[in-house]
């Protein structure tokens, strides 16, 4: 079933096409990922596509009745609104009972004609499940305090909410634009599993290279104003990428050599011309357009020199520090060896950007030492873009450093010859920073970082912004960086093929250190989680020669199939009777709010029961 369909859609922006005539359709089912350069229009075609701003040309159809969800880069609400406020808003029958039953719960000077008229609510919509599921998203997300205002939350936070509100609407196409920026690396992993594993319709612009190829059927390419489609994941898509601009290149060089050959004859020719030479004149001008299409593509260039680095690096001494209550690290030593190149994982407000903050200086300790080499040359890549003066122009900004740059060869060139190599070409070098998009001033930060041939790399979040194109740029430099590498990032692909070591942060300041990349310490989660099972080794044999054979139910597993039907049938009586006994309006506010734990109680009991029972079901 057919969902959208958008016909021949054309923007431009300043007398320049970002893309024309371009068609695209969203199926029910369909996950799409939306790929390209930055700058290319990906966020533009997203906000068309959602009626945000309008296509110069072309149509959308949205089919009647279907319902459609925009989490944008940077979503914004009134700074006085709480997160409440946000989540539940009217536009949402179910989140308003919800809302409405949770503030009578929680308040002693509830009515029992005000709670019975919210419990009412609750049973007319169905709205047990539906807490269920706030519960689960909040949570997975790190929402914990409903009523802080907007006005207090950070750009993650704010964009969590955001992200909540959305899948809690439950709409019919999912529109997102960097889902994955500012999440935890547990919440990416929920958050992929939610996608993949429902039967949800997505399109969305994310640089996170495991996310598209654990979510996405289907990558969309945006390049030089044209779409691209492929059906399959990211890996896939890179395979025929690369077989059609192989393709192209062969064309457009057939095209150039046969250019020649019509040009000749195109100044031969005498200006009354016959019908059969205006049809080669219109072949010629199809051709010229082929033959003249630009196939150089603009790529970043990170080539710097780097400080040498004597014995030793940096060492840290039982360190602490404290944010009132809140321990960030607790009596943490380490010291650094040469090419170090160290992952920081862990939840969001354990104290990951404060231990770098530690590290390079700008935050002193409570207690212990931090002591850096005589030789140790620290470059500090940041999420925020405090380090940017917005008035400057750009090449002002790289001369306040340095006039001319030394680059690994020892050759040295401009700030404007540096520029160019870091895609900031002449007629952008003159531009305001706070003019610039995104993920220009990312760039932009990264060359102020590396312009002073750092010998030891500290990276606080350095994909935000960056597309995929620029991420494997910077993703090889730091491959040969033979300095030391202290590493934060949600991005699982660039962790996994940069950091040898991590440095786990498990809450309340305690670190642990562990050898291994990041899916390293996923898996030796999962093993303390779930120990391995002994095996006979026939029974390996079987599994070997037929992987597909289906387990038979044990006896056991019989005996619980069958009580587990009895204990559901219990279960519902009770709801029931609970349902009966609310609906006669007699009891008290302490026994009403009672008796609604109780029915979520037992609501979230029969889930899980069912739950149980229909994979041994499946067994039988």
């Amino acid at each position: 079933m057919n969902y959208l369909s958008a016909e021949q859609i054309s923007k431009s922006f300043n007398d320049r096409w970002l893309f024309k005539d371009l068609t695209l359709g969203i199926s029910a089912g369909e996950k799409l990922a939306l790929v390209g350069e930055n700058g290319t229009g990906k966020t533009t075609l997203l906000r068309i596509l959602t009626g945000e701003i309008p296509s110069d040309s072309g149509t959308i159809s949205i089919r009647d009745g279907i319902r459609m969800g925009y989490l944008t880069q940077q979503p914004n609400a009134p700074g006085h609104l709480t997160i409440k406020e946000i989540l539940f808003d009217d536009s949402n029958d179910m989140a308003a009972a919800v809302m409405r039953y949770e503030a009578c719960v929680h308040n002693p000077d509830t009515s029992p004609d005000e709670m019975q008229a919210a419990l009412e609510k609750m049973e007319e919509l169905n709205a047990w499940e539906f807490d269920s599921k706030v519960n689960e998203i909040t949570s997975k997300l790190g929402i914990e305090n409903f009523d802080q205002s907007f006005s207090t939350l950070s750009g993650g936070q704010r964009k969590r909410v955001f992200m909540a509100k959305m899948l809690l609407q439950d709409p019919n196409i999912l529109v997102m634009d960097e889902p994955t920026n500012h999440l935890d690396l547990d919440a990416i992993e929920w958050l992929e599993s939610y996608l993949s594993g429902q039967n949800i319709t997505l399109i969305m612009v994310t640089h996170d290279r495991y996310f598209l190829d654990n979510v996405a059927n289907t990558i969309i390419e945006l390049d030089k104003g044209k779409l691209y489609t492929y059906k399959g994941n990211y890996a896939y898509f890179l395979e025929k990428k690369s077989e059609r601009e192989e393709m192209l290149k062969v064309e457009v060089s057939k095209a150039r050599n046969l250019l020649k050959k019509e040009l000749e004859w195109m100044r031969r020719q005498p200006k009354a011309r016959g019908t059969k030479a205006k049809y080669r004149i219109e072949a010629f001008h199809e051709l010229k357009d082929k033959a003249s299409q630009n196939l150089k593509k603009d790529r970043l260039e990170l080539d710097i020199k780097e400080t040498r680095q004597g014995g030793k690096i940096i060492e840290l001494h039982h360190v602490n520090k404290s944010f009132g209550d809140k321990k960030m690290v607790d009596d943490f030593s380490y010291i650094f060896k040469k090419k170090d190149r160290i992952g920081i994982v862990g939840s969001n407000g354990v104290g990951k950007s404060t231990f770098l903050d530690l590290l390079t200086g700008k935050t002193k300790p409570d207690s212990g030492e931090i002591l850096p080499g005589q030789t140790t040359k620290l470059g500090y890549f940041t999420q925020e873009a405090a380090e940017l003066n917005l008035e400057h122009r750009v090449i002002e900004e790289v001369k306040e450093i340095a006039e001319f740059i030394t680059l690994a060869d020892g050759a040295q060139i401009s700030a404007s010859s540096f520029l160019d190599l870091f895609l900031f070409p002449p007629e952008k070098q003159y531009n305001v920073i706070g003019k610039l998009s995104g993920g220009e001033k990312k760039r932009l930060q990264l060359l102020k970082v590396l312009i002073k041939n750092p010998n030891f790399l500290v990276l606080d979040e350095p994909t935000n912004d960056f597309d995929i194109e620029t991420l494997n740029v910077l993703e090889d430099f730091l491959d040969k960086f033979t300095g030391c590498l202290v590493l934060v990032s949600h991005d699982r692909y660039f962790m996994d093929h940069l950091v040898n070591q991590l440095f786990v942060f498990e809450g309340d300041g305690k670190i642990k250190v562990l050898n291994g990349n990041y899916s390293d310490y996923k898996l030796n989660m999962e093993d303390e989680v779930l120990p391995p099972v002994k095996k006979p080794a026939e029974s390996k044999k079987n599994e070997q020669s037929e992987p597909t054979q289906k387990r038979k139910i044990s006896y056991a597993e019989k005996k619980e199939h069958e009580s587990l039907e009895l204990e559901i049938e219990q279960l519902e009586r009770e709801k029931e009777a609970l349902i009966e006994k609310l609906s006669l309006g007699t009891l008290g506010t302490e026994e009403l709010v009672a008796c609604s734990k109780r029915i979520k109680e037992l609501t979230d009991a029969i889930d899980s029961k069912t739950l149980r029972w229909l994979e041994l079901e499946d067994l039988g």
